[in-house]
Order: C-alpha cells, then sequence, then structure tokens
C-alpha cells in the first residue's frame, strides 16, 4: 500500500469522515492511519459522534492521537452569509469544539447570494473568539461563492489569512468555469486548504483521477504551497459509491505523482 504520509515535506494528507458515515471516530482514525494519512478531517453534523455540543471532547482527541494522526479541521455546516438567526451562536459553537478537539481550522459555507456583507459582520463578531482558540476560519468554495474571485469577497475584507482564509474545493470553481490556474492566483495567501475530490457526469462522485475534475493540473500549481490536503468521497449524500478504501488508493496514488 502507497505510504502517502511522506509524499510531499509541504503537504500533510487528511481523509474527510463524511466518506465514512456513521462509522465511529476510532475507527475512522484507524482507517485513515492503515492508508498513510497524517490528519483526520472531523464532520460537524447531528448524525455524527462529532456534533455541537459534544461532551466528551479528550476522548476524541485521545482516540485520534493514538492513530498516530492530528485533526486537519472541523468541517462545519454554518452558512455564514445565510438568511436568519443564530449564525453568530452556531459559529461561537463551533469555535468553542475546535479548540476543545485541538483542532485547528473549522469550514464554513458561504450559503446565501448576494449578502456578501452580512458574511462579513458574522466573521468580524467571532475574530476575538477565533484569536483567543487559536483557530482559522476557512471559507469553502461552494453553493454561492463556487470561485475564487467570488469567495474572496468574503476573507479579504479581514486582510488577515493566517486568520480568515479559504478552502479550495478542487471541484467547484472548476464547474463554475474558473480555471484552477486562475483559482490558485488569485487565492494566493489566502488559500488555506485543499479539498481533493474528482466527479464524473456533472456532479457524481469518483475516485481521484476517474473523473474530469484536472486534478493533474491541481497538483502541479500546489507544489510549491504547504498546507493540508484533504480527500472529500461524499459517501453520506451518494450510498451508493465504493467504500472509502478505494478513493484513498487513487489518492495515494495522485499523491505519489505530484507530491513526490
Amino acid at each position: 500500500m502507497a505510504d502517502s504520509r511522506n509524499a510531499c515535506a509541504d503537504w500533510k494528507f487528511a481523509v474527510s469522515t463524511l466518506g465514512m458515515p456513521g462509522i465511529p471516530v476510532r475507527e475512522s482514525a484507524a482507517i485513515a492511519a492503515a492508508h498513510g494519512c497524517a490528519g483526520l478531517e472531523l464532520r460537524v453534523h447531528a448524525d455524527e459522534e462529532v456534533h455541537l455540543g459534544l461532551s466528551n471532547a479528550a476522548a476524541v482527541r485521545e482516540q485520534i492521537s493514538e492513530a498516530g494522526l492530528e485533526i486537519s479541521a472541523l468541517a462545519g455546516y454554518v452558512q455564514v452569509c445565510a438568511p436568519g438567526p443564530g449564525v453568530v451562536d452556531e459559529l461561537r459553537a463551533l469555535i468553542d469544539l475546535a479548540a476543545r478537539l485541538h483542532a485547528p481550522a473549522i469550514r464554513v459555507f458561504p450559503g446565501g447570494t448576494g449578502e456578501d456583507g452580512r458574511a462579513v459582520e458574522r466573521i468580524a463578531a467571532v475574530l476575538p473568539d477565533l484569536a483567543a482558540a487559536g483557530v482559522r476560519l476557512l471559507v469553502e468554495t461552494h453553493d454561492s461563492h463556487l470561485t475564487a474571485e467570488s469567495v474572496l469577497r468574503l476573507v479579504e475584507p479581514f486582510a488577515d489569512p493566517a486568520r480568515v482564509a479559504v478552502l479550495w474545493d478542487a471541484l467547484h470553481p472548476w464547474r463554475a468555469g474558473e480555471p484552477p490556474a486562475r483559482t490558485r492566483a488569485l487565492l494566493g495567501e489566502y488559500l488555506g486548504y485543499f479539498q481533493l475530490k474528482d466527479a464524473a457526469a456533472g456532479l457524481t462522485p469518483v475516485p481521484p483521477g476517474e473523473g474530469e475534475v484536472p486534478l493533474a493540473e491541481c497538483g502541479r500549481l500546489l507544489r510549491p504551497w504547504s498546507g493540508w490536503i484533504s480527500l472529500e468521497w461524499e459517501r453520506a449524500w451518494h450510498p451508493e459509491i465504493a467504500p472509502i478504501d478505494v478513493p484513498l488508493r487513487a489518492a495515494a496514488r495522485w499523491l505519489a505523482r505530484w507530491g513526490g
């Protein structure tokens, strides 16, 4: 089995628990470690062991540490642009969970259209919380803000990429017509995390290298960059696709090709 742990001195490879729905953290960590991962991206969801309000954060930390892994990020579902109350409170709960789990970053979604100012106000409200917890907020290229060009409007006002940055999902900017070279150039120092993902026939997930997303170009562009590369395998939404071992093996081949 290929070991991606040393694929590149400046990359650290993780896998999201989105691809292991309902599987306990201990087992998820063991699967990740068996495939040479250095980290585990934890999906924060009411259906999973890790959720907002989790009471046994120390036990979760220990299970991941015992597998020889780090937590790369918490994948939350807060939508910073979306209408409605309670978003700031949910952000604070996610930051608190990250602090208790010793996670370095939280992922959030845009989740709205034409509401950039609302998102900026909400993120600004939790900047003291982020700083106190030592946590980085990552806005994913997703839903209403698929491209680097659009998502930068939500993070550039803070001029602090060490605290507020972008998670580049390999699929979404490309499917919105933004080539990887432009995405990478626009993000610059605001690139905080990369999700490895491939798809065919629209949004149907396939193992990395088997779909239409230009992952070879992404690999070339990312070689000088340092940070987490995380495999996102959407088995929670597509239970018919292969178990996580299949895309993990494909991801290891991609890492060996571009990270070596």
